[in-house]
Formats: C-alpha cells, structure tokens, sequence
C-alpha cells in the first residue's frame, strides 16, 4: 500500500476517535439553543451567535463545516462571524396558522468531527393582516310577507393575526328597516346576524343595500367592509297569459326532422321564480307527441318524425303555459301539412313462373306484376322499366299491370340464373322510383359435350408394378346438370393389341381412374398409347376423347453382361499377353460389359475379386481397364488369373464376374507360334465411294416423290370443278356475304364443324351425304342463302337429323375433342299444312310442337307444304326443333296460346262497387261477381279467378262455387279508414288464363260501436288559493273514433259550489270543456276538491264515457324552514374512506310543493374545507370528498343553511373533531454521504450521516433504522434521530464496484409503515490486477510472400481494474532468427495489439517462427504478463513445373522417340517426368497434349505424362509425328511448363531412315474417275431437286397471293370476319390468320383444305400430328389421316448434335481423363459421357457419320481401327435420356423391338428442330 493511503486512514481514525471522545462530553452543552424574532423580519437580519453560544471559536468554523439542516431553511450561518441570519421571509400565518405559540425548530450540523445541535426560534406575531370578508358582496332574498324579528345569518370577517391583533366587532350602516347584532361560537369566534325591524313592502321599494364593516384590535386597528344587497320577493298572484288563443301554421311533409314549427309566448307579470313559464303538451292523443317536439323554456315547437300527407293531412296541437305557482294558461295550435312526393313507388309481383327451361322461345310470358303508389295527382303516375341489358322485355297490358317476356334464347350454362330488376318511377319532381329484383332459375338441356381438363396425357409407370395398381387419372368436366352432366369414362382405341388391350389397362368409369391389369416390362413395352372417351347421360349422350401416353419406366431387374473377354468355343477363357518389360500403368485388356437396363441402373463400376498375385494389377472402377500396378519382379509367376466382378449402380445392385487368364511374354510367337497373318487394311476410298452411290439413291428417290405427289395434289385439285366453282376467284356475283357473321347459325346446307389449331398441321373435316329430298342439286353458296333453316342447337336437346358434328383429333392442348355424330339418323319428312302469317309460323310451330300428334314435324316439311311452294318457303328463317321432342312441351303451348288470344283483347276498364256495415260475421254475403261479370259460378274456378290486393290482409274471399264475394274476416271501419268521412276498399279480381284484371270497391259503412272515452281516467287540476273567481280551467276532451251522429256530442259536470263547465268548439268541430273557478278557495277548509266529468255522443242508443277531476288547492309560502338542531358534532378517525357519510342535517318546512322543498348549503367555510367535505343538498348528508389528515388540522368548524324555493332560510352551525391514525411513514433524510470510496478504505470508516422523523405522534413517530446482512457496512445510532453509516469488512472493486444501500425505517404504529431509502455507493479503484490474455500461447498461419507491413494477427489482454490501472500496452520480447534480431520480421502495435509482418515470409526458407508478447497496465507499480505467438508459414504456388524428362539435348533440338508400326492402341511411347518445388496441391502435376501433328493418334496420361497410341498406326500415317506436351500443377492460378516430343514411326532406327527415302503416295486412276462421276451425279441431282422445289414453291405462293386478292375484291369469303376464331355450332378454336382455301362437293364426303404449314420454330410437333415435307405449303387429305398414329416410329436422335473433339468419346487414351479410372462427379457429366457415347452410335448407325467407320462399329473405326468393332462397347442405347432434348435414344438396328431402322437423313431437318427446342 501506498504511503499517501496510509496517511489518509491514519487521519480517518483520529477523525473517529475525536467524535467518540466529543459524544462523551455531551452533557455540558445546553440541550436546545432558543430565539426568538418578529415575523416579516428582513433577509440576512442576525438572530443571534451561534457559534458562541454553541462554544465554538470562529477559527474552527470554516474546518467545522457549520451549517442548518431543516426541510426548509428559513435561517443560514455566517462562515466568518458565526451569526445565525434570517435567509427567507417568515411569515408566521402561513407557517403555524391559528396557533397560539409559533415556533420554529431545526438541527446544527458541524463535521470533523461530526455533531448535531437542537435550535428553536419563536416567531412573534405583527398586526399585518387586516380583517377580510370572503364575499365582497353579500345577497340576500326576502320575500315582502316575512314578518318583523326574523334573524339572517350573514358571513363572517377573517382576521389571520392572533390575539389582540385579531378581529374584535361589527357595525351597519344606519337604515330604516334592518339591525345589526354580534354572536359569539363556542371556540371565541364573532359572527354577524341582520334582523329585520319593519316588514317590507315590494312595491314600495324592492331593493335594500347596506354596508357591514369589520374592525380587529391592532394599534393602529385595521378592517374590512362587505356590502349587503337585499331583494324582495313577491308572491305568485298573477297567471301566465298567451299571446293568441289559436296559432295556424302550414307545413311540407318533406321538412326534415328537427324543423321549427313556430314559438308559442306566455307571460307572467309576477317576477322571479313565479314569472318563470314552462310549457307542455295538453289534451293532446299519441299521435301529435310523436310527431312533435314542445321545448318547455322556450316555447318553440319542433319537428320529432317524417311528416305523411297520406297518413294524417293536420294536426290539432293543445298547449299549456305554467308557472312554478301551477297557475296555467291554454291554447291551440292548428297544423296543415301540404302533400309532396315523398312516396316512392311499390312493386308488387303478382306471378313468377320459375323455373324456367333453357330452350323457352322469345317471347314466353314468366312473371306477372303491377304497381301502386301512394302519393296523388303527378307524384302517382308510375311507369315501369327493366334496368341493364337483359334477355327479357317488360310489357303493359292494363293500368298498372304489367308482364315480363323473354326476348331471345335462353343459355343455362351461361347464366344459370336470371336476376332480372324492375325498376317503377313515378312523374314527380323530383321523381321517385324503387325496384325489385325477380329471381328466375333456368333449368338444363344436354346442349354440352364433356370437356377433358387436357387433349393429351402424359404418365410414367415404373415397370414390374402390381396388377391393379392405379396409374393414371383423367377428368372431364361437363358444364351441364344432372344426368346431362355425369360423365362416365371408357378406352376407345390404342395403339396396343384390341385383344391385348384388356389385359394391359381399364379406366375406372366413374372416377376415370386408369388401372394396370399386369406387371409391365420396360425391356418389352416401353410406351403405349390410349384414347379415352368422356361420355354424359344425356339423350341423346355427347362425348369427348382424350390421349393416354403411358412411359414404362425402367428398374434394376436386368444383371450386367459381359462382352469381353469372350469365352472360346470350348467354354474356356481366352489368354491376353502382358510384355515383361511393362511398366506400372501399362494398359494390360479391358473388360467391356452392357446393362440391358437403362440410367442409374446401367451404370457399371469394376472390380477385382480374386487375383493370383495381389498387387500386381489394377482394375479401373469405370473403364474396366486393367493395368499393370507395379513392374513385373522375377519372383512373378508366368500366367496370372484374375476374377472380375462388374456390377451395375441400381438398388439393389446387380452383378456379373469374368475370369482373365494373363500370360506374361514379350510376342505372342512365345506363346502361340502359329498366328495367322494379320489383315490388309480397309480401303478408305471405296467406304466413300459407298455412301456417295447410297446418297445419289436417296436423293433421285425423293425427288421422284415428290414429283409424283405435285402431280397427284393438282389433278386432285382440279376434279369436280362445277362443284367447287363458288369458292373460285371470280366467280360468284353476289355482293352479300356469303357466310353470317355469326358462326352458331350457319349458312350451309350442310351442318358442319371445323376445327384448327395453330400448332398442328392435322385437320379433319367430315360431311354427311345429303339426300335430294332435304337439299335441291343447286350452287348452295353462290345463290342467296338466306332460305336455309338455321342449324343452331341454342335449344335443342338433341342434334338435328341434318347436322354433321366434326370430330378434331389435331393435337391441340386447349381444344377439346369433338363428339362425333355422323350416324345420326335421319327422319321420313312428312307433309303438314303451314300458316301464311309469316310472324306466326315460327312461334305456331314451337306450339305445335308441345302437342303428341305434331311431335317430330319438320320445319323444311312445314315450308314445302305450304300455299306458296317449297322453294318460297325455305326462305324463312326458322329456329325449330327437328329431332326429339322437347320435355315440357305439354304445357307452353296451352300457355303461350292462352297469351296470344288474350292480347287480343282490350283490357276490362270498368269497376263494381259494394257495400257492407262494418262488424259482420265472417263470411258474410257482399256480392254476386259472377253475375256482375257476366260469369257463370263455374267460369270462375276454370279461368283460375282469384283477388290481388295491395299487400294489405284480405278482407274479403272469392266463393268459387257461387261465384259470390265474402268477408274473410273481421271489418273494423276505424281500423281501416280512421275519421275519414267514407271508407272505401279497392281489390282486383285476377283471370289467370287470360291475365285479366277487374276493378272491385266495397264502401265499409259505420256502426256505433265506440263509446267516447278519456285519455286519462283521472285529470289533475291545481289551482292556488288565492285565485280570483272566473278564472278557466281547460280540461281533457273526450275522443269517438266514430262519425256522423255516432261520434261525441256533449260535456255534463257533477253540481258543485266552486265549479261549473263550459263547453268551446274547435275550428275543425272538437268540443273541448273548460273547468270555471266561481268561488275563492281555502285551502285550510278544504285542500281538494273531487268532480266527474261525463262526455256522451249521439248514437241509438247513445254511449259516454267518464273523467275523474281532482282539485288541489295550492299553498303560498309564509313558513321558513327550521333545523332539527342548533349546533351538530361528529367525531372520526383521519382514515375515513372518501364519501363516507359523517352526518346527515335535518331542516324542516311546514309549506307545501316548491315553498316546502328545502335545499342545503354550506355557509361559513374555507376553501380547504370546500375541498374535503361536500354537502348533499337535497338530502343534507355530510361526506368526504378527499382523505382527512390530523397533521393538517385536528378539527373543523363550519355553518350550513338551509333554504326553501322562494328564498326564505335558517342556519346551524357543524363540528367535526378528527382523530389520528398511523397513516404517515417513517421520512429519512440523508444529511451526509460519500459518493465514492477506495476499495483499500480500513474497517470503520464513517461514508454517511441520515436523520429520521416520523409525522406521527406517540408510538406511531417512534421510528427504527436497519440494512441489509450481507453488506460490508453496519449502522451506529448518533444523537436523537441521527445515525451513521460505516465499514464492516473490506472492499474490492473487481468483484462489486458499485452498492446499492438500502436503509429501511419503520415505525411504532399498528400495523406499521417503514420507508426505504437508497445510497449508490462506488468503490475506487486501485491496481492490485494484472494484465490477463484469454490463451496461453497462439498458433497463426500466414501464407507465404505475404506483402510487407501487412496485419496478420492480434492478440488482447484483459484487465479487471479501470482507468489507467486498465490501460493495456503490447511489445515483443528480444530475440534472434537465423542470426538476425526478431524485431527485422515483426512489429506490435502497443495500443490495439495488432502484430504487422516486416518481411515478406518464404516457405521454402523457413516455415515457423516463435514471438513473446508482453501486456503490461499503466498502474502504480504497473503489472505485466506474457503469452507466447508461433506463425506458420503457408506454401503458395510459385513455383513452375521442371521438366526432367525427355531433357533438352545440348545443341537444342528435341529428342526421338520410337514408336513400333505394329503398335497396338494404348502402347507405351515414351514418358515425361516433370516435378514441382511446391507441396501440397500445389505440387499436384497433370499432363495433357496441347499439339500434335496427328490428332487422334497420341494420348497422353492426365497424372501419369505416359504417352500412349490412341489407335492402331495406318500405312497413311506420316513416320515423323510432333507432340507438345503442357505440365500444370494444381496451384491458384496454375502454372505449367510446354516440352515437344518427336515420335519416329518405325520398329527400329533403320527402318525409320529407310522409309523416309522411300516415301510415295499411290494412285489409282480408276478410283478417282469413279469417285468424282459420282461427286458430279450428286450435285446435278441435288441441285435439279432444289429448283423443281423453288419452281412449286413459287406456283403455290402465286394462288395463295390470287385467293387474298378475291378475297379483298368481295369475293364468296370476304363476308367472313378478320378474326382469329373459327366456329361452328358453338365450337371454336383458335387460329392464327391463315388464307386457307377449301373446296365442298355436295355429292362426296371426301373434301379437301389447304392450309399453310404453321412455324414450329418454338413448338416441338407432337407425335399424332399428320407431318410433311412440303416446305410451306400442306395439301391435307381428311380421310388419309387416320391410322396413321400408329405406325408413326420415333425419330432418331439428332444427327446435328456434335461435341468437340475434346468431348468425343474412346479408350481410356483418347481423353484427357483421369486413367485411374475417376468417373465423373456428378449426374450430369455422367448423362453427358453416356450421351456423347451413345451420339456417335447413332451417326455410326444412320449412315450420316462425319467421323467415318463403318457399320456396326458405333463410328469409332476411324479411330481404333477395323478390329475394334461393337462388341468392345456397352450398347446404352436402349433408352438413354439426352439433358436438354425430348429425344429418346434408341438401338439404332432396332433389332431389340423388331422394327426397321428409320434413316437418319430422311428425318433430319425434323429432328433438328426438336433437339433445338
């Protein structure tokens, strides 16, 4: 520890130890120090010596540290003097209140060491406050009968001074009618009271003020003076009166809600509270409070609901004006309300016929309806629309009745349902209008064929699947309803078997789930096709056909087979030679194996299961070349054997082995000395000789064809021209078009469909023949033809015996196919008579139809048996039915009959009335209407006689049988009509066969059957007692829903000595009674008064009805309310809950109504006390409105009043004394602390000073202090209520370098209240850490010539301490390197320990290096600590490849190599051996050849550098051969070095200087005349093909250029619109804009179309499409088409799809592959190997090779020689899939599936375009 630590601990003790010794000397100082001063003293006025009467010099002051501590400082020490100075105002009122003895306490601090002194300073009290009333003015109400000696209690005066500065007396204003006396409380406090000597008189003098003033006892005396305002009441001794009797006033039935009607006005001469009018509704019904509004202040009447002229057209409004007195005043108010058009019109749907069939002609009647409107005159007039665009016509045929129609054909497959809306708008202004929405529901017809979700089904099937198992799903849709649309599902045709079909497939006819019924085999079947129909359960059913493609996919069912070795004949196995002086890695044999399988599952790895000699071979896992391992050793034995195993990649996998016998020998004359002589060499001129005669036969073959078929296509064009002429430029004349633009209604003669689809060059069109009977032999298309009957099915539930439905099989996705109807029957045309009336004959014969003897009928049969000949009537557009009959046909035509010989008839105008008294019985006769219709009974239920009303109930029935019209129930007249003078209902009588309607009226006739009656049973007069007689009363008038003579008459009153009645008539008739007053009323004699009232009306025999009447005789106010007690006392505890009730004050008035009713209020009070208590004052109960505090005030004192409605009042005075509860806790003030410490601070160290004080009294203000355990500080307790805080155990930052202390004081009280305080108390730091690393030592790796000055680590230390004690340095220790000092190759930031490297570091120098960091803090004395650094240096690549053999001779020119002619494929040449300074991957070194003057005929190993033969040597092959060989190493980026080989062609060095010298190439005339006569031949015949191609090409484009000009010019087709859409019979398809040409015969069913060929540069052609050759222009036979699907054959791969010569396949030479037999990474190089593998089979195959070779050697001849044929190679081209191409690959022999092979020329340009898609 520091010295200055020392020192400051040493002086902390003596510190303590003088307060401990000072503590014991207590006793000789005073225990309280006290003054006394003057409030309002002035700012820094010296109290007295503190210091001196404390003992205290004043040189220890400043050390001492004297100061005050106080809540609030009012007095401050002088430092210098040590004078206690006043440093606040004092105000003594504001600090001690009322009190007595005002004294102010507080507590001295002085420190070093620490004391605590008691003072007390008495504050004087000055007369500084003058007396203050709390109203500057005081009012006072008294009414002019309060009788003289009557006391009021008036405020008193304030006086904040005690004692005799405090207020003293009252005094008033002389005056002639008030006094003034003083009373005294209980506590000493004078208030004032006012007493009246002399009555007062209002009219005399209404208004009193005097002048009260208030003087206290000060010298000189102040006061203070309020002034009294005195008002005399009158009583209430006048009415109010109106200003009119009667108002009138005129209202629109539009004014909104809310409207002012008009402000009635009565005035009262009385003043105050008896002047103030209230206004009511009086004798007024229901009605008039619905509608209006009475505001009882102002008068104003308002409207309160939406007017209705036609409800009620005025009002009779009765008000009445009354003053609090209940004095009142009457009149009336008359309302007429002006009629608007505010009724919207109804709709009201008589008949709906619904559902409706789809096929229902134009003009079928489906609802009937009418309208009404409530309003009159203009605003009444409706007339009727339907809103949008509807297939519907709205139709008047009577007033207000109206009938709906449909206006074309129906769809319900395009709308399924109608919502047709009415809309009714009447003429006024502004109209109005509402509408109604009538749902009509279409039912279905099978006018729909199912729709497949797709034309073509594409579904891979594994093979070896369970039979039964589900394959496939197909699902059509059909648009249609109910058995119309259930579609059920069956196989058609396929390309299988018919009797095969069975057993390989079955469709699910239901759910059109497609099952297998057998295993299938991929190796046997590997796709098949099937076409599925879709068929509904219509009648007749429609249909529709989809295609199944089903792919077998393949499995691992199918071991490997082994090729080579070969067993010989006799079953053994052949021997292969290995030469003795093989070195490792020389090709020994290859095994070569096939899979008849496919993918995966032929994949083929290799390896060795037994071998003679271990060690000695290696197998490649994919090449199956086995290769010599090491060199051959004389231990070695002769003939070795290995067992290989190959085995294909399925799962599970399958496997094949094969023995190999090797025999080690340097010629095979060692081991077999009779071989034969080998063969002579193929001659490469006479292969090129066989493919130009093969070529020269191909191409005169197709142009012989397609001479052939030019030919055949214009003779066929130009049969038949009479029969086609129309479609010929220039041949037809007519100006008209010759095709309707709409497609669903042809103009053919024959109903045909015709369906194209852009991507499809397949087009089928198919014709009925039709007979002479149904179609004359004329030029359909050039003459009008306007006659033909349309051909539409819009509505037929079946196809017409003429139609003709096109089956489209064109391959199109979104078009589906077509059912097919050609073998529809035709029906015998029978001869029937046909109306004249052109109008009617298509809707007679749609009625017709609907009868069974018409059924079938022919509408052409119709048109040829009619009055003007066959040919004038097929020219009428017919839309009828010709095959089966319609369902529900039985009943339109009896409707639409019935409609069309009603229309014909005028609509009945006229009306009957009748008359009926109100009340009968049900069933009551009211009239014949049979016989006033002229009717029979019977002729009413037959036309379906029915009563439409207007929505109301029915009132009255129709009485079929008798044809009489009856009450259906009870008639009440009042109900109907109300008072309306005569009540008439209106009905109509609804015909429903022919929709006509009739006028009734039945006048309801009143009885006397109301008795008039009261609205109240009891009415409620009050009159005051002093009224002057002759004053009216109105009362309720009595109301008679009768009329005439039956309704109210007279009034009658019960006799009496106070009352009598008059009786007034209203302007509209009422008789209203008013109640007369004729004598004074007393209400000490008699308080009510009881009277009946009788109302009686004018029947036989007559009806009353009675009112009670009850009088009450109002009181005048003459009695003052008087408390139950003078002075009320409570006592509570402060804890009170707020609202609790303390007591309840009881004042009592003898006075009746508002005089009697007593209010209470507070009367002399404080604003504190305003706010703590409040005072119900109706109830006069006394509670808290905030919490009680006994600190505050122990008691309060107030005066409460009470007071009746005039004004008169009493006062009474209220204590409440509060009791104290434990409610405050402890207060903690915390006078000194230290807000930070050392952590080295010794045991008892004083770090704060607090003082604690509790607001309590007895137990509750005794207060304990305590801490928690477990801090490293205890409390001492210090004098009275101070304690001490210090030091228990020693501190160290690291571990907590900040406490939260906190201190908890509770109290004595029960239950007890503590308070916590918190210290935050820091701890210093020192440096007692050092600097810590996270790791011992580090190991960094830094790659080589890394650049210099570069950051290749950092390192950090940690220290616990802060500040500087935390402040961490770096630095490297002292070393050496190699001789040179550490600090050359490295440097450390000191700061943010970031090691930098100085020197660019060489890993072929050294590879490691050893640091030392030292971390070191900045405390005092600084720590350390050290950690150790190694660097490793990474090799990076940059060092070149060095060759070392062959090496460079010294004159510069390159070595020669020998290479033998008899050479086989893969023979050693020579070797290059390089090697890398490098390691790792870096050192990695891989060979390729990067020249050669012989491509193809050197392969050089990819890590070995072996340079090997690719292929056998040929006699062409030059003896010198040039090689330049590149070494890479495997660094980023690689580095390689170039060496040149020269390989001499030769077996000895004799040989090769020989055959340079005899060097001389051969020539054979004859082969080359016969090889340019055929170059010659090719050319010609290529050539005249082209331009006979040109030549047709140019002919089609010239007649094609022809049709489009016709066409423009108005030819037969111009009339066809430029659409993209073709259709027929509602069957479209899209189609781009082709000219098309087509040519009709009408005695053939063979046709021909000529479209141009589509572009399918982005399409790829689907398999059943009917392809050709011809470039642009397709001449398609209809009929030549079919069954061509099934012999199409797939397509060769493409003959164009090439790879490089770096991607060819061969030998494990060839490439620049890895010969340890590394297979590629991936599935996609592996796809690619097989695909380049299984390209040049194909090429080799279809005889277009560009690499040469012959047949059956897969094109790989040219490169391995003739000897190396297909038995060296796996066949993979079973099914091998192409990445990028739909093609599938196939055996190009096609020997596996039995077929021809297809050639590859003859398919070539159509499958470029495929492997380009």
């Amino acid at each position: 520890m520091r010295p200055s630590a020392e020192r400051s601990g040493q002086l902390r003790w003596r510190q303590v130890l003088l307060l401990f010794l000072l503590s014991l000397f207590r006793g000789a100082l005073p225990d309280q120090i006290r003054y006394s001063v003057p409030e309002e003293l002035a700012k820094n006025s010296v109290v007295g010596n503190l210091a001196k009467d404390l003992g205290l010099s004043v040189g220890d002051l400043r050390a001492r540290k004297l100061r005050v501590s106080a809540e609030k400082e009012y007095f401050t020490v002088n430092p210098e003097s040590g004078d206690l100075l006043v440093s606040d105002r004092i105000d003594r009122e504001q600090i001690c209140g009322k009190k007595p003895l005002c004294i102010l306490d507080f507590d001295t601090v002085a420190e070093n060491p620490l004391s605590i002194f008691h003072v007390a300073v008495t504050v004087q009290d000055i007369n500084d406050n003058v007396p203050l009333f709390k109203q500057r003015k005081i009012d006072l109400k008294i009414g002019e009968s309060t009788k003289p000696g009557r006391t009021f209690p008036l405020d008193p005066a304030l006086d904040l001074d005690a004692g005799a500065n405090s207020l003293q007396r009252y005094h008033l204003n002389d005056n002639e009618y008030f006094d003034l006396a003083e009373k005294q409380a209980p506590d000493g406090h004078k208030y004032p009271e006012l007493i009246l000597k002399h009555s007062l008189d209002r009219e005399e003098q209404n208004y009193h003020q005097l002048v009260l003033t208030a003087v206290d006892g000060g010298d000189p005396p102040q006061s203070g003076t309020t002034q009294i305002h005195i008002q005399v009441t009158d009583a209430n001794d006048n009415p109010p009166v109106f200003s009119q009797d009667v108002y009138r006033v005129s209202l629109r039935e539009g004014v909104p809600r809310g409207f002012s009607v008009l402000r009635v006005t009565a005035t009262d001469q009385d003043e105050g509270m008896n002047a103030e009018v209230t206004y009511s509704f009086h004798n007024v019904d229901e009605q008039v409070e619905q509608f209006f509004n009475l505001d009882k202040r102002t008068g104003e009447i308002t409207t309160k609901n939406d007017f209705d002229f036609e409800v009620a057209s005025s009002y009779t409004l009765g008000i009445e004006a009354k003053d609090p007195g209940d004095l009142a005043a009457h009149c009336n108010i008359q309302v007429e309300i002006l009629d608007e058009n505010d009724c919207a019109p109804e709709v009201i749907v008589t008949s709906v016929f619904t559902p409706l069939p789809e096929d229902s002609p134009p003009g079928t009647v489906i609802a009937l309806m009418k309208t009404r409107d409530r309003d009159s005159g203009e605003n009444g007039d409706v007339y009727c629309r339907i809103l949008g665009k509807t297939d519907f016509l709205l139709k008047s045929y009577s007033k207000n009745y109206y009938k709906i129609l449909t206006d074309r054909a129906l769809d319900r497959e395009e709308t399924p349902e109608y919502n047709v809306t009415i809309m009714a708008t009447d003429r006024g202004k502004p109209s109005l209008s509402s509408s109604t929405t009538i749902t009509l529901h279409i039912t279905d017809v099978n006018d729909n064929a199912p729709v497949f979700q797709q034309s073509a089904y594409v579904v891979h099937v594994p093979e070896n699947n369970p039979p039964g198992a589900s394959i496939a799903q197909v699902s059509a849709s059909d648009p249609d309803l109910g058995p119309n649309g259930h579609v059920s599902y069956s196989i058609v045709a396929s390309d299988l078997e018919p009797r095969a079909l069975s057993s390989y497939v079955s469709v699910s006819a239901q759910s059109g789930v497609v099952f297998a019924q057998r295993a299938f085999d991929h190796e046997q079947l590997r796709a098949f096709e099937l076409t599925l129909q879709a068929r509904d359960q219509g009648s007749p059913a429609l249909s529709a056909n989809a295609s199944l493609r089903v792919l077998v996919g393949d499995r691992n069912d199918n071991a490997p087979r082994v090729l080579y070795p070969a067993l010989g004949p006799d079953g053994s196995a052949l021997f292969d030679t290995v030469p003795r002086a093989a070195q490792p890695g020389y090709l020994v044999t290859k095994v070569v194996a096939v899979d008849a399988d496919s993918g995966h599952n032929a994949w083929l790895s290799y390896h060795v299961l037994q071998a003679s000699e271990p060690g000695l071979f290696s197998l490649g896992l994919r090449t199956g070349e086995v290769r010599t391992a090491r060199a051959l050793g004389d231990r070695d034995a002769a003939r070795q054997r290995l067992l290989v195993a190959v085995r294909d990649g399925g799962q599970p996998p399958l496997s094949a082995t094969a023995t190999l016998l090797l025999v080690f020998a340097d010629s095979l004359q060692e081991v077999l000395p009779d071989l034969s002589d080998r063969p002579a060499p193929a001659d490469p001129q006479a292969e090129l000789q066989f493919y130009l005669v093969v070529a020269l036969a191909l191409i005169s073959v197709l142009f012989l064809l397609a001479v052939i078929l030019a030919v055949a296509l214009r003779l066929r064009s130009s049969s038949s021209p009479a029969a086609w002429g129309c479609f010929q430029p220039g041949v037809s004349s007519k100006s008209g078009p010759g095709v309707l633009p709409n497609y669903c209604e042809g103009t053919l003669p024959y109903s045909y469909n015709l369906c194209v689809a852009s991507q499809s060059a397949k087009t089928e069109f198919n014709f009925l023949n039709v007979t002479p009977e149904v179609a004359p032999p004329r030029d359909l298309l050039c003459e009008d033809a306007s006659w033909v009957p349309s051909t539409s099915h819009g509505g037929a539930e079946g196809p017409f015996a003429s139609d003709t439905i096109l089956k489209g099989n064109n391959g199109a996705k979104n078009l589906p196919e077509l059912p097919n109807f050609n073998n529809t029957k035709k029906r015998q045309i029978e001869t029937h008579s046909f109306p004249r009336d052109t109008k009617l004959r298509p809707l007679f014969y749609w009625i017709l139809g609907s009868f069974p003897e018409y059924r079938g009928l022919r509408a052409d049969t119709l048109a040829s048996r009619s009055p003007t000949g066959g040919s004038q009537g097929s020219k009428q557009d017919l839309r009828t039915r010709m095959a089966a009959p319609q369902r529900g046909g039985d009943y339109r035509g009896f409707i639409l009959l019935s409609i069309l010989l009603g229309t014909r008839n005028e609509a009945w105008a006229g009306h009957i009335l009748y008359s009926v008294p109100e009340e009968t019985d049900k069933g009551s006769f009211v009239g014949n209407i049979a016989k006033d219709l002229g009717l029979e009974p019977q002729q009413l239920a037959d036309r379906g006689a029915r009563i439409v009303s207007r929505g109301r109930t029915q009132l009255f029935a129709l009485n079929t049988r008798s044809g009489s019209l009856v009450t259906a129930g009870r008639i009440d007249r009042e109900e109907l009509c109300a008072q309306s003078a005569r009540c008439l209902v209106s009905f109509n009588i609804l015909m429903e066969d022919k929709m006509n309607l009739y006028r009734i009226e039945v006048e309801v006739i009143d009885v006397n059957d109301n008795a008039p009656r009261f609205l109240t049973e009891e009415m409620n007069v009050k009159i005051m007692e002093n009224i002057a007689p002759g004053v009216r009363f109105p009362l309720n008038e009595a109301r008679d829903p009768d009329v005439g003579t039956n309704s109210l008459q007279s009034y009658q009153l019960t006799p009496n000595r106070h009352f009598s009645l008059v009786v007034q008539t209203g302007d509209d008739g009422t008789k209203y009674p008013e109640l007369v007053l004729e004598r004074v009323l007393d209400r000490e004699e008699e308080a009510v008064h009881h009277l009946l009232l009788t109302a009686s009306d004018g029947g036989d025999p007559p009806r009353s009805g009675t009112a009670r009447i009850q009088v009450t005789v109002v009181d005048v106010n003459d009695h003052a309310p008087v408390f139950s007690l003078p002075q009320y006392q409570v006592t509570v505890p402060e804890n009170v809950p707020v609202g609790t009730r303390l007591l309840t004050v009881n004042a009592i008035d003898p006075d009746d109504g508002v005089n009697g009713e007593v209010t209470y209020s507070f009367r002399k009070i404080t604003p504190k006390i305003l706010q703590l208590f409040q005072l119900n004052s109706h109830t006069g109960e006394l509670a808290t409105l905030e919490g009680l505090d006994y600190e505050e005030s122990g008691y309060y004192e107030m005066e409460v009043q009470a007071q009746d409605g005039p004004g008169s009042m009493t006062r009474a005075k209220v204590l409440i004394t509060i009791l104290d509860v434990n409610d405050n806790a402890p207060e903690v003030t915390v006078t000194s602390v230290s807000s930070s410490i050392p952590e080295d601070t010794p045991l008892g160290t004083v770090i704060a000073l607090f003082y604690l004080q509790d607001r309590d009294s007895g137990k509750n203000g005794e207060v304990t202090c305590t801490i928690s355990e477990n801090l490293p500080f205890r409390l001492e307790r210090s004098i009275d209520n101070y304690y001490r805080l210090v030091t228990a155990k020693n501190l160290d930052r690291e571990i907590l370098p900040v406490y939260n202390i906190t201190l908890k004081a509770t109290d004595g009280g029960t239950p007890p209240l503590s308070t916590e305080t918190h210290i935050s108390m820091k701890v210093a730091d020192t440096n007692d850490n050092p600097p810590a690393f996270p790791h011992s030592s580090y190991s960094i790796y830094v790659p080589e010539n890394n650049p210099r000055g570069a950051s290749i680590f950092s390192v950090t230390a940690q220290d616990p301490d802060s500040d500087e004690n935390a402040r961490v340095t770096y630095s490297l220790a002292e070393d050496t390197i190699q001789g040179a000092p550490l600090s050359s190759y490295a440097s450390i930031n000191s700061d943010t320990g970031v090691l930098y490297a100085l020197h660019s570091f060489d890993y072929e120098q050294f590879r490691d290096l050893q640091f030392t960091v030292t971390a070191r803090d900045s405390g005092d004395p600084p720590l350390s600590n050290n950690v150790s650094l190694s660097i490793f240096v990474l090799d990076q690549n940059d060092n070149a490849p060095e060759i070392l053999y062959p090496s460079l001779p010294t004159d510069g020119s390159t070595g020669v190599e020998l290479a033998p002619r008899s050479a086989e494929p893969g023979y050693l040449v020579t070797k290059v051996v390089a090697v890398d300074r490098d390691s790792g991957q870096n050192a990695w070194l891989s060979y390729r050849l990067l020249k050669a003057s012989e491509p193809g005929l050197f392969s050089v190993g990819l890590h070995t550098g072996e340079v090997r033969t690719a292929r056998a040597l040929l006699d062409r092959d030059a003896l010198r051969q040039s090689l330049v060989v590149a070494v890479q190493d495997h660094g980023q980026p690689p580095l390689s070095a170039t060496v040149t080989l020269t390989v001499a062609v030769a077996d000895n060095i004799p040989d090769v200087l020989a055959d340079l010298g005899s060097l001389e190439v051969p020539h054979d005339s004859d082969t080359s005349s016969l090889t340019l006569y055929l170059v010659v031949a090719v050319a010609v015949v290529s050539c005249v093909f082209l331009a006979f191609v040109i030549v047709l090409l140019a002919l089609r484009l010239r007649r094609w250029y022809t049709s489009r000009l016709l066409q423009d010019s108005g030819g037969v087709l111009a009339g066809v619109p430029p659409s993209h859409f073709v259709g027929v019979d509602g069957v479209r398809a899209f189609l781009q804009t082709y000219s098309h040409e087509v040519s009709l015969t009408a005695d053939s069913g063979k046709s021909h179309l000529i479209f141009p060929q589509p572009n399918y540069a982005d399409t790829l052609i689907s398999q059943e499409s009917c392809e050709k050759n011809e470039p642009l222009l397709t001449s398609i036979d209809f009929h030549e088409c079919k069954g061509e699907a099934q012999s199409i054959q797939q397509a060769p791969p493409n003959t164009d799809w090439r790879f490089s010569q770096a991607q060819r396949p061969g030998t494990s030479g060839s490439q620049n592959g890895d010969e340890t037999g590394t297979w590629p990474n991936n599935q996609f190089d592996t796809e690619m190997l097989q695909a380049m593998i299984l390209a040049s089979a194909s090429e080799a195959a279809d005889g277009s090779s560009t690499l040469g070779g012959g047949a059956g050697t897969m094109g790989l001849s040219a490169r391995y020689g003739p000897q190396f044929t297909l038995q060296h190679v796996p066949d993979y081209r079973q099914n091998v899939y192409i990445p990028g191409s739909n093609a599938t690959l196939t055996n190009a022999a096609g020997k596996r599936d039995g077929k021809a092979p297809a050639g590859g020329n003859g398919n070539k340009k159509k499958s470029g375009k495929k492997e380009k898609k």
